[in-house]
């Protein structure tokens, strides 16, 4: 194995280039190639890949006579690729959402979170013309505003219309206070007018999310599987 290849081997991932800036920077690629012990070259070129992406930006900074130096430091935009504790905090203030009104206040926290969910999605259906639309339709858009929330959310027409999600973002959350499971079926039900029934479920050991949407009913059903 040639030298550049083995060093491309061995770089680091994007996030631990981003982490080293937020913990250090603003540094320069010198200052990164020798903290990762690799070429300038090298550290450059993921640096360039990054501001293109917008997850860092360089500042030019003069200091005598010559060339301006380059630094390079995070920008608001990376904050998402960095470590993050938000599941830990919810549970936190769950805790103490419970401590301060018990299990009700919990319900109704995710409920008046349901009915802003349901406002949102709907403006979404009508924006694109899906509010009349059929079934399958609508539980496909609403499949994409699920992936788009990190549940990685699919619709499958083979043995009729069921919603799968092979992720669970709150799944902290969601084994904690059931009632945020209870408030996406309600969501689910609301937005697609069609009784959904529950045939897995993440929190309780499955490996996804699976309801059944059933066309001619009205209402919610859940099977804890």
């Amino acid at each position: 194995m040639d030298e550049r290849a083995q060093e491309q081997r061995h770089a680091p991932s994007p996030q631990a280039l981003l982490l080293a800036l937020r913990r250090t920077g603003p540094l320069s690629p010198d200052g990164l190639a020798a903290q990762f012990r690799m070429s300038r070259t090298a550290v450059l070129q993921q640096l360039r890949t990054l501001a293109a992406q917008g997850l860092v930006e360089r500042r030019s900074l003069r200091h005598g006579v010559g060339r301006p130096r380059h630094l390079y430091d995070v920008t608001d935009r990376a904050q998402p690729l960095l470590p993050a504790s938000y599941d830990r905090l919810a549970v936190t203030l769950l805790g103490a959402v419970r401590d301060v009104g018990g299990t009700d206040l919990i319900s109704r926290v995710f409920e008046a979170r349901r009915e802003a969910q349901v406002r949102a999605v709907r403006e979404r259906l009508e924006s694109r013309g899906l509010v009349e639309a059929p079934l399958a339709e609508r539980a496909r858009e609403l499949a994409e505003i699920q992936t788009e929330q990190g549940y990685v959310c699919e619709l499958r027409e083979d043995d009729g219309l069921h919603l799968v999600e092979h992720n669970c973002p709150i799944h902290q959350v969601a084994t904690d206070a059931p009632a945020a499971c209870d408030a996406e079926i309600r969501l689910f039900s609301e937005i697609l007018g069609v009784e959904v029934v529950r045939e897995r479920h993440i929190a309780s050991g499955a490996r996804c999310c699976e309801y059944r949407l059933l066309e001619d009913a009205g209402g919610t059903a859940d099977t804890r599987a």
